[in-house]
């Protein structure tokens, strides 16, 4: 196949989609649990999905509208920060980090779309399609476009290491074993979006269209399994009963062969 099929403007509208079915599940899950992770992951999938619909109407018409790469280039660039938000909700017992990270993401936020919308683009860089990245920004440490590294870089190193922890932290209980190989997937999806977008910013974005489908949709199987401890509470609770009846059981049994004949 040719490297057009890959990059094709149909893979960025699939995931698009796919992404809005993906905040419904969270947002779902969020409505059942009310979790600070569970909303804060949405958010980010939310971003992911609008993001990947703009990228198909790039491809698809040829051109960066300048406002919607605006728009685009803030949601691409932040999402990986409230993705890591949510695994700091998610390991931390006190909500005090996560509302602190919070906080800092609103803030970086609101600046970085004041930059982006206070900065003259660099018409002849609004190429279709991510190959633009934020180059129509100016250069790679200049302001606005140096605060994507405010997300990425804390948010990246939270869903890794967030990760790495619950694996070791949740591997030695049976019962929340799931919760260890649902963080494998999280470290598994952080991966492939890392590595998708350093190919990109080197200038190889073939295949990075269907790597984005991939990558969101392990991260998600991660996020639906990690992010809850009641699926192992039943099993100890089962676990327990299943016990107690056993031992009723048996003080039934001897109490059967002691009594009087």
């Amino acid at each position: 196949m040719t490297s057009e099929f890959w990059s094709g403007w149909g893979w960025p509208l699939a995931t698009g989609l796919i992404g809005f079915v993906y905040v419904g599940l969270l947002v779902a899950q969020w409505y059942r649990r009310r979790k600070p992770h569970q909303l804060a992951w949405a958010v980010g999938f939310l971003f992911y999905a609008v993001a990947a619909v703009m990228e198909a109407v790039s491809e698809f018409s040829g051109n960066w509208d300048p406002t919607v790469y605006r728009i685009y280039i803030v949601l691409a660039a932040s999402l990986v920060g409230f993705l890591g938000l949510g695994t700091l909700y998610l390991v931390t017992r006190k909500n005090t980090l996560g509302h602190a990270y919070l906080v800092f993401n609103l803030v970086a936020l609101a600046v970085f779309f004041y930059g982006t919308f206070t900065t003259e683009l660099i018409a002849d860089k609004l190429v279709p399609g991510i190959t633009v990245g934020g180059q129509a920004l100016g250069a790679s440490m200049s302001f606005p476009r140096v605060m994507s590294f405010a997300f990425n870089i804390p948010g990246t190193l939270l869903l890794l290491g967030g990760s790495a922890y619950s694996v070791v932290k949740f591997w030695p209980k049976k019962e929340y074993r799931y919760r260890s190989w649902a963080n494998v997937l999280i470290f598994i999806g952080t991966l492939i979006i890392a590595g998708a977008g350093s190919m990109a910013r080197a200038g190889q974005t073939v295949g990075l269209y269907p790597a984005e489908m991939v990558a969101s949709a392990v991260l998600l199987a991660g996020f639906l399994m990690a992010g809850t401890l009641e699926k192992g509470a039943r099993t100890v609770r089962a676990r327990f009963a299943s016990q107690g009846a056993d031992a009723g059981a048996g003080e039934t049994s001897d109490a059967d062969r002691t009594g009087p004949a």
